[in-house]
């Protein structure tokens, strides 16, 4: 079967060849930065390490890592390293507690980026005889911004919708039959449901493909929204501080995601002493930005738990694989000494028949933690009787356990008594102050 590269040299080249190409551009990167970052250049000094002790990718680990709190740490400017007049942009992350991360681009670098996310809309089978609807938000958010410029370079017609306004997404999406939706995948979800309740059945819906990225999602959630959606759904990977979405993106095999690593190089660490895993083992993601210009991270502590592979892949590229995160280290919640991710409330809800509208509710009475999930009973399973609502509930309850190894208190709600989200789903509210 012919397959769909947009850089077919750089996405199918040999091993040895990537990783000399990933060896130039770290001695390029690492003298870079250390000329021209102050602050990193400090970090270096404290750990006795100077750009000439960098001579290939397996000198990486040499150099010190990089967390959220240094980029919180030196905002705005302390790791920019090219001067203002040479940058274009700014984008930011979406976080609403501390500083928030800004980060810098060049000309060079959004080219770079817009050429990661058109390599993921080529993946998806896609051309530029598509629409691609992009319903991420656009502003400081990357995820608009990064398709919007992807699809640019395709050759889509591209509709800049950014998110809400549900009817006119809808409106936009049958009248100019998009082919292609851009969004975060509760998103999805919610405009799946939309569609529904407007008597369009999967086979009167023009796409074909959805890039679905920002926010964690489970297989069960994937299979839901293609079969809603008559499409095949496929995940993307990105963070503002490594540049946006287009770090990794999925082929049509859908067995992990495909790290762009001509600019991306990716490392998995033990979160708790920073040792490098061989390849296969599960733990924290770390990247280092081999050729951004403006703000190049190296060694960037994710967050993300996940795992690396090497398995030869049907599409032919030879990027490495990064599984689908399985939590973060820093969104894992830990309730009565239990490590729990939202992602496997959700898995439990989507094997029961429920669809992932829910809120883990977390407080702290009398020195123990309350555990609640709110969940929306379907149009299928509602009813509004007590006895009825009690076992469900307590079914629910049952099953989390039996995934968790802790017991929640469930509530069930009618449908749409959660708020529905047009970004990214406010999955928990933690009362507790931990602090």
């Amino acid at each position: 079967m012919a397959q769909n590269y947009y850089q077919k040299e750089i996405e199918t080249m040999p091993r040895e060849e990537m990783k000399k190409l990933q060896s130039e551009k770290l001695v390029k990167q690492v003298k870079h930065v250390y000329e021209n970052v102050p602050y990193y250049k400090k970090l270096m000094d404290e750990k006795g390490v100077t750009p000439d002790d960098i001579k290939s990718i397996d000198d990486l680990h040499k150099l010190p890592f990089l967390s959220k709190a240094d980029l919180r740490d030196a905002y705005p400017y302390g790791l920019l390293a090219k001067p203002l007049d040479e940058c274009v942009r700014i984008q930011s992350t979406s976080g609403t507690t501390g500083r928030r991360v800004v980060a810098f681009y060049t000309q060079h670098d959004i080219d770079l980026w817009e050429d990661c996310c058109a390599r993921a809309i080529i993946a998806t089978g896609s051309s530029n005889k598509d629409v691609c609807q992009v319903a991420y938000g656009y502003g400081l958010f990357t995820g608009g911004a990064g398709l919007n410029g992807g699809s640019h370079k395709v050759g889509c017609l591209t509709l800049p919708m950014s998110s809400g306004n549900t009817e006119r997404q809808i409106q936009f999406m049958m009248d100019l039959n998009a082919t292609i939706l851009c969004c975060t995948p509760s998103y999805a979800a919610y405009l799946a449901e939309s569609l529904k309740e407007q008597g369009y059945t999967p086979d009167k819906i023009p796409l074909k493909a959805g890039i679905f990225g920002a926010e964690p999602w489970t297989e069960e959630m994937r299979h839901g929204i293609e079969e809603a959606l008559g499409i095949k759904a496929y995940d993307i990977y990105g963070l503002t501080e490594t540049t946006g979405p287009g770090v990794a993106f999925e082929c049509s095999e859908q067995t992990g995601m495909h790290v762009n690593e001509d600019h991306f190089y990716a490392e998995i660490i033990d979160p708790d002493t920073g040792e490098v895993l061989p390849e296969g083992s599960k733990g924290e993601l770390v990247f280092t930005s081999l050729d951004k210009e403006a703000f190049p991270l190296l060694r960037y502590r994710t967050r993300d738990i996940c795992v690396l592979t090497r398995k030869e892949c049907s599409c032919g590229r030879t990027l490495v694989k990064m599984a689908k995160p399985m939590g973060r280290t820093d969104d894992m919640l830990i309730i009565r000494g239990v490590n729990v991710f939202p992602s496997q409330i959700e898995t439990v809800l989507l094997n029961e028949g429920y669809q992932p509208n829910y809120q883990i509710v977390v407080d702290r009475v009398k020195n123990t933690d309350t555990f609640e999930v709110n969940v929306e009973m379907t149009p299928e399973k509602f009813t509004d009787k007590i006895g009825e609502i009690i076992a469900m509930e307590k079914s629910l309850a049952n099953a989390m356990k039996t995934m968790l190894g802790i017991n929640p208190t469930v509530h069930l709600v009618a449908p749409k008594a959660i708020a529905r989200s047009e970004g990214k789903a406010v999955r928990v509210i933690d009362k507790r102050k931990l602090i």
